[in-house]
């Protein structure tokens, strides 16, 4: 694509009230992206869903010059532009209705990557998701898989996301709310420049845009409509790990949920998901590799021999109590070991991906070795 096109196609994504599906609309009438701005006003006004303001919003002398501030914008700061029909947009993406028609990217990723995969979750990330996050990429890893790993930014499940890819040495993407020239929330500013050099920065938005709610909203499809599937590690009753769920099932993406307990109430969206049918239980990579077709190609980690498992001070102490005895409740673990039992939980959850300890019903424990 051209500096021409791509001004004009800034242009015509920058005008209020247009939305992905009239701009595609108004691109595929008069035949190309410059066309829009040439065709005149009573041809424009017969394409379904424009009408009059939009049309004079188009034909503004000051659109093209603002749009031309954004490119220079783009230039000087070494952003790629991807226009939906261009073939280095996402396959992926451009197969939803509602995909923008053009994304700004910062990085050296490639979004046409062969797996591709969302993790989403409250921005009030417990112990336990964070746990989740991490163990999931480790899985990743060990089964050799290269996974592109796409989320948001956000506090809690999303930052946790990317960092374990980073830590891992997996690509990761984050969809931005906001254009290019600022990081939200800016605590995560060092991690946005860790994952440009290591994946890319994404956002529909330019730089000129206000920054509001509703477009971290809105971005929401774009982290669903980039993946194969989405995994949601925690979500309280209502928040934008559903709407992105949601979105994912639109798209007819495999959308996974990982359970918690009953009482805790950022599993409670999780499982109302799983409830509803809307998502599968997410366990193990082994569900990914089931549901998405992908083929393992060495063992995992987490069934190697204990000696090579890297455990805290508190993991050894819990697993030395567990080995003797046959089975344990995990209130009995929390009471011979004198640790609390929110600490207990965690250090469960990493013994059993470490594969040195198997969950029974009841809260029971029993060591593998």
């Amino acid at each position: 694509m051209t500096n021409t096109q791509h001004l004009y196609a800034i242009a015509l994504s920058m005008i209020e009230g247009v939305g992905s599906i009239n701009a595609k609309k108004l691109i595929a009438y008069t035949g190309g992206i410059q066309e829009v701005f040439r065709e005149k006003k009573k041809n424009l006004l017969k394409i379904p869903g424009i009408n009059e303001n939009l049309v004079d919003q188009l034909q503004k002398a000051d659109t093209l010059k603002t749009a031309e501030k954004e490119l220079s914008f783009v230039q000087k700061n070494d952003i790629q532009i991807l226009f939906y029909l261009d073939d280095e947009y996402p396959v992926r993406l451009k197969q939803c209705a509602d995909s923008p028609i053009l994304l700004y990217v910062k990085g050296i990723a490639s979004l046409h990557q062969e797996k591709v995969i969302s993790m989403v979750g409250t921005r009030s990330a417990t112990e336990y998701g964070k746990i989740c996050c991490e163990q999931i990429i480790q899985q990743l890893v060990d089964r050799n898989h290269k996974v592109l790993v796409v989320s948001g930014l956000a506090y809690g499940i999303d930052i946790a996301a990317h960092r374990a890819a980073l830590k891992h040495k997996l690509q990761t993407v984050a969809v931005l709310g906001h254009g290019l020239n600022m990081i939200y929330p800016a605590a995560h500013t060092q991690y946005a420049r860790d994952i440009a050099e290591q994946g890319a920065l994404v956002t529909e938005y330019p730089s000129q845009i206000t920054l509001d709610k509703a477009l971290f909203v809105r971005r929401n499809r774009i982290i669903a409509g980039l993946a194969d599937a989405t995994i949601v590690i925690e979500s309280a009753e209502k928040g934008g790990a559903l709407i992105t769920a949601e979105l994912a099932n639109s798209y007819n993406r495999e959308v996974f949920a990982v359970p918690g307990r009953i009482t805790d109430p950022y599993s409670s969206g999780c499982i109302r998901l799983i409830a509803e049918n809307k998502a599968r239980i997410f366990h193990t990579v082994d569900d990914l590799e089931n549901a998405l077709g992908w083929k393992r190609t060495e063992q995992p980690r987490y069934i190697q021999t204990q000696l090579f498992a890297d455990l805290s001070e508190e993991e050894n102490i819990i697993l030395n109590v567990i080995r003797n005895h046959d089975e344990m409740l995990i209130d009995l673990i929390s009471l011979e070991t004198n640790i609390p039992i929110h600490k207990v939980s965690a250090a469960l959850l990493n013994l059993e991906f470490a594969g040195l300890i198997k969950s029974l019903p009841g809260k029971r424990y029993k060591s593998i070795s």
